[in-house]
C-alpha cells in the first residue's frame, strides 16, 4: 500500500446519514483552498492526490527525460551522418519528436518492427544500414518509459517497481559499455560517443550517462525502501553483457 493521505478519502469514512457533514466540509475545504489563490498562492489542488513519494518520483521522472533529450541531441551532433539518412529531418524536429512520442513514419519504418532494448541491440548490430542514434534513444526512451510504468505522473494510487527501475539502470550500464566496445569491420566505433584522445578528450557522454544511472538507482532504492520490496541484484558480470527484460 502507497504511504499518503488525502482530505477527499477522508470525508468517505463519515457514514452515510452524515451526508450534510460531509458537504460542509467539503464547501469549506473549497473555500479555503480559493482563499489561498486568491492570495496569490500557487496551490495546485491536484497536489492533495499526491504523497512525498509521488513528489520523488515526479521529479526523477523529469530529470531522466531532460537526460534522455541531453544525450539525444549530442548523439547526433557527435554523429551527424545518422540524422542525414532521414531526408529533410531535422535535430529540433527529432526532439520534438521525442518529447511528443510520436514519430514520423519513415523513421518508424527502418526499424524492423522492433521496439525497447531489442532496438538497443539493433542500434549496435553491424549489420544495420538505418539511423543508429534514432534506434539508440528510442530503445532507450522506450525503456526509461517502462521502468516508470508507463507514466509522466505519479499519484497515491500509481506504483512503482522498483526492480524495474534498477534493471532500467543495469540496462543503462550496458549501453555505456556497448558505446566504448561496438566497433565496425573497420575498427571504429559504430556510434561516436566519448572521446579519449589526450588532444580532444571529451567525457561528457560518460557523465551523463552517469547522470542517468545514479537517477534510476537512487528512486529504485527510495521506492524499496518505501514498499519494504527487497531489489534483486544481479552480478556485475552479467550486467556487463547483458541487456535485460524489464
Amino acid at each position: 500500500m502507497r504511504k499518503g493521505f488525502v482530505l477527499f478519502y477522508g470525508l468517505k469514512l463519515l457514514p452515510d446519514y452524515s451526508l450534510g457533514i460531509q458537504t460542509l466540509l467539503l464547501s469549506l475545504m473549497l473555500v479555503l483552498l480559493t482563499g489561498c489563490s486568491a492570495q496569490g498562492g500557487s496551490f495546485d489542488l491536484k497536489g492533495l492526490a499526491k504523497s512525498d513519494i509521488d513528489l520523488v518520483a515526479d521529479a526523477h521522472r523529469r530529470a531522466s527525460e531532460v537526460m534522455v533529450m541531453g544525450l539525444l541531441e549530442k548523439f547526433y551532433k557527435r554523429n551527424p551522418r545518422e540524422l542525414r539518412k532521414h531526408k529533410g529531418v531535422t535535430l529540433a524536429q527529432r526532439q520534438e519528436q521525442f518529447k511528443k512520442r510520436q514519430y514520423d513514419q519513415a523513421s518508424m519504418a527502418n526499424l524492423n518492427g522492433v521496439r525497447g532494448i531489442d532496438l538497443i541491440r539493433l542500434a549496435f548490430s553491424d549489420s544495420y544500414r538505418g539511423d543508429r542514434v534514432f534506434a539508440l534513444m528510442l530503445g532507450t526512451q522506450d525503456m526509461i518509459d517502462e521502468s516508470y510504468g508507463g507514466k509522466h505522473e505519479f499519484f497515491i494510487l500509481d506504483d512503482l517497481d522498483q526492480q524495474k527501475l534498477y534493471h532500467s539502470a543495469r540496462n543503462l550500464e550496458v549501453v555505456a559499455w556497448l558505446l566504448r566496445s561496438s566497433k565496425d569491420s573497420t575498427g571504429k566505433p559504430l556510434i561516436l560517443a566519448n572521446s579519449y584522445d589526450p588532444d580532444n578528450l571529451n567525457l561528457s557522454f560518460e557523465r551523463l550517462y552517469g547522470r542517468l544511472i545514479g537517477n534510476q538507482d537512487m528512486l529504485a532504492i527510495i521506492i524499496s525502501g518505501d514498499t519494504q520490496r527487497a531489489i534483486n541484484k544481479v552480478a556485475h558480470s552479467v550486467v556487463s553483457m547483458t541487456l535485460m527484460p524489464l
